[in-house]
């Protein structure tokens, strides 16, 4: 073996989505970090396509979200029909200051924007290295890869995180139960173009209802860029053709049309030595996949309109799991995404979460590596959003089962809002700090609502919070109020603490020219919108981490023991 060390921080293994947004967010703080991926290049096929709105505001403070919604198709509904009738038309409307809505995009799509953006930041992807193994101690990891000349390579590093996917190294590495079960079923899966006379930019699900009210016959088109594309999926037919290699039958290039895998080569066969006592492996089954014809005939059976597919990309067939591991890391190890929860993808919420899980870990990480908060800041990750995959896992299972809206408690706005994932937060965890002002204003541990109508003298057009945010790597703290003495006081308090860099929003009609000796940023709440979803208590401050929740909600007044004691969270020592 070759015994070479490398001197960075942290290993990202797996170059999907949410290694990928890993990788980017430690960059962006700073970090040292090296991903690897045992795949020669990126997979064609468009595995996991929506993205929700929240992912999106991730991706706009990262300074990324251009990129993507140019190369996206916008959602902007659903079409749900049942036994050959519609019986419902749902518009994929948020409210209105929510920035962004729901979207599609191939995940080669997304996954060549991350490396690119990765690439930006000056780190590659080191293609064709596998994790082989690895052992840790309390100082850090040792990690044994093999790269793509075949040769061995020794890492030692301060951390290292899987997001290798359902089958992950990583994972089974650390000993972490995958508990949880399987639906029996097989469903295709085919990327096409459908002649159909369907509005543009609507999802469609057409369901035929058994005896019981369950769906048992089901399809399920999503949008994709392109005139008439769409990724479908549906259950299996008694005898679907079987293939490695889809037959050119309709123009397409032969590079767009291999027989895919999961996360292997389309000629490797996956043998999972942890196929759970079910016996149903998760995800697209390597070696198969239907024909032009398979897709045709459920189309033709369960199709609101008479629609020709044609231009068959790639195919497979896969199955659904549903799983969670019972931690999220140990010690200096971590999982993210797939590797840490599987489910059904109803309502594209898996890929989504896995981002939001990387972006959760890695401004962490950043703090401790770069020694400014406790190694038990690390602990939150799995206290924070283990819960969120729980919740995520249960909800996805039940809307397989029942479709989507089955919840009975949830109304048409709570649903929405949930499905963009807009409403995970942490109240109530380890570093969400005491509520402070009125009922229905957004607490400590709430996502951080986006506002416009913020202006500045130097623009003339107003902007958004997430303007304002866009850049900024770490926390921020936000200052509320009209009085320049207090503005001034806590401008001071947040500086006496070591706080993070501090932006002050006056209201609408305040006098900004008192303000012009505190040197940081000061903008005007020009339509009030701040005031509406922030609900401020007087002169209010907020801390904003990097990940879009809020840390901390307090009067100005008490700003420098409110900061001290979220400071303090961070670093875990003890509160006075």
């Amino acid at each position: 073996m070759t015994h070479h060390r490398t001197t960075t921080d942290v290993l990202v293994v797996g170059a999907g989505p949410v290694g990928l947004s890993a990788a980017a967010e430690l960059r962006r703080h700073g970090v040292r970090c090296r991903i690897v991926d045992r795949l020669p290049a990126r997979l064609p096929y468009a595995k996991a396509v929506g993205i929700q709105p929240r992912t999106l505001e991730l991706w706009d403070r990262m300074g990324l979200v251009r990129a993507v919604l140019e190369a996206a198709v916008p959602i902007r509904g659903q079409l749900l029909y049942a036994d050959g009738e519609e019986r419902a038309r749902m518009a994929l409307e948020l409210p209105p200051e929510v920035p962004y809505g729901f979207a599609a995009l191939p995940q080669y799509e997304t996954e060549r924007l991350l490396e690119e953006y990765l690439g930006g930041l000056g780190t590659v992807v080191e293609r064709e290295t596998e994790l082989v193994s690895f052992d840790r101690d309390r100082d850090g990891v040792t990690a044994r890869l093999r790269t793509a000349s075949g040769a061995d390579e020794e890492l030692r590093v301060p951390y290292l995180i899987g997001c290798d996917g359902a089958h992950s190294a990583v994972r089974k590495g650390l000993g972490l139960s995958f508990g949880g079960g399987a639906f029996p079923e097989e469903y295709m899966l085919g990327d096409v173009e459908a002649d159909w006379d369907l509005p543009h930019g609507y999802a469609v699900r057409s369901s035929r209802r058994s005896a019981d009210g369950s769906a048992d016959d089901v399809l399920v088109c999503v949008p994709l860029p392109g005139p008439g594309r769409y990724r479908m999926s549906m259950r299996v037919p008694p005898e679907p053709s079987a293939r490695r290699e889809a037959a050119p039958d309709d123009g397409a290039g032969a590079a767009d049309r291999v027989a895919p895998g999961s996360d292997t080569p389309a000629d490797r066969t996956v043998h999972d030595p942890d196929v759970p006592p079910d016996g149903v492996a998760h995800g697209v089954q390597a070696g198969r996949a239907p024909e032009l014809s398979d897709l045709q005939a459920v189309v033709d059976r369960l199709a609101p309109r008479p629609a020709r597919l044609s231009r068959l990309r790639w195919s497979s067939v896969f199955r659904i799991s549903h799983r969670i591991v019972d931690r999220y890391g140990e010690g200096r190890v971590f999982v993210a995404g797939d590797a840490a929860h599987i489910h059904p993808p109803t309502g594209a919420q898996g890929m989504n979460t896995g981002v939001q899980d990387a972006c959760n870990l890695a401004w962490k990480l950043a703090l401790v590596v770069r020694g400014e908060a406790g190694p038990g800041l690390l602990a939150t990750y799995d206290a924070e959003r283990r819960p969120v995959g729980e919740e995520v896992v249960g909800r996805t299972v039940r809307h397989a089962a029942r479709g989507v809206g089955a919840d009975p408690d949830d109304d048409r706005r709570t649903l929405l809002l949930r499905e963009a994932q807009l409403l995970v937060g942490y109240r109530g965890g380890p570093l969400a700090g005491a509520p402070y002002g009125p009922a229905g204003a957004p607490q400590p541990g709430d996502r951080a609502p986006d506002c416009a109508g913020l202006t500045t003298p130097a623009a003339t057009f107003p902007l958004r919070l997430l303007d304002v945010l866009r850049g900024r790597a770490g926390h921020v703290v936000l200052l509320y109020g009209s009085g320049a003495a207090e503005l001034s006081g806590a401008v001071e308090a947040v500086r006496a603490v070591g706080g993070p860099p501090a932006v002050v929003v006056l209201p609408a009609g305040a006098d900004r020219s008192a303000l012009a000796a505190l040197s940081v940023p000061v903008y005007r709440d020009a339509a009030g919108e701040f005031a509406r979803l922030y609900l401020p208590d007087g002169a209010t401050g907020l801390v904003v981490r990097p990940d879009g929740q809020l840390g901390a909600r307090f009067p100005l007044g008490g700003a420098a023991a409110a900061l001290d004691d979220y400071l303090g969270a961070l670093s875990l020592r003890p509160r006075s």
